[in-house]
């Protein structure tokens, strides 16, 4: 029905059995996201104005499946350098999500990075990026922050709630990966 710079908006035509119905959704390529902890046990948030909601939201480091044949953990880590000038030595899948899934084939796959550098070459930031401001906010005051509602980025929510759930756990049942 529309093709656009980030998402489609598709029609199809669903059989349930019994009946036939017409399904309107977003078609979204995909994204990942990064819960990148440091040492300390504190997760980088950074803000980012989202204009449909009218709001500046503390996210994770957190991009689109944009770029032809690049596996998850490679975009993961292309995102980590360009919105935070950070690289991961270890990395662990940590949770999958469908944003909206009533309304759009929004794929999310949340990564945990730790063992963190700073990048050699700062990453130019423009648009919503170019503004964006980080912050180190430790685990459990990011939980905190998801209870009380004043973290409401899905990702942050999911993100922060998962590793703290893995950290519980002794970081026990992930599934380590390799960039590239």
């Amino acid at each position: 029905m529309y093709d656009g710079r980030v998402f489609d908006l598709d029609r199809d035509l669903v059989d349930l059995g019994a009946s036939q119905v017409v399904r309107e959704y977003v078609a979204h390529p995909g994204a990942v996201g990064v819960i990148a902890l440091d040492d300390q046990d504190r997760v980088l948030l950074l803000s980012q104005y989202r204009h449909p909601v009218r709001r500046v939201l503390w996210e994770p480091p957190a991009g689109l499946l944009d770029v032809a044949g690049e596996d998850e953990v490679t975009a993961a880590a292309r995102e980590l350098a360009e919105e935070a000038d950070l690289v991961a030595g270890s990395w662990w899948r940590l949770v999958e999500i469908f944003t909206t899934p009533g309304g759009s084939s929004e794929h999310i796959t949340l990564f945990l990075a730790r063992d963190l550098a700073p990048t050699s070459t700062p990453f130019p930031r423009v648009d919503e990026e170019a503004g964006m401001q980080a912050v180190w906010v430790p685990l459990d005051e990011a939980v905190d922050g998801v209870l009380a509602g004043r973290l409401q980025c899905p990702t942050t929510v999911t993100g922060v709630l998962a590793a703290a759930v893995a950290r519980s756990r002794g970081w026990a049942g992930l599934e380590q990966v390799a960039v590239g």
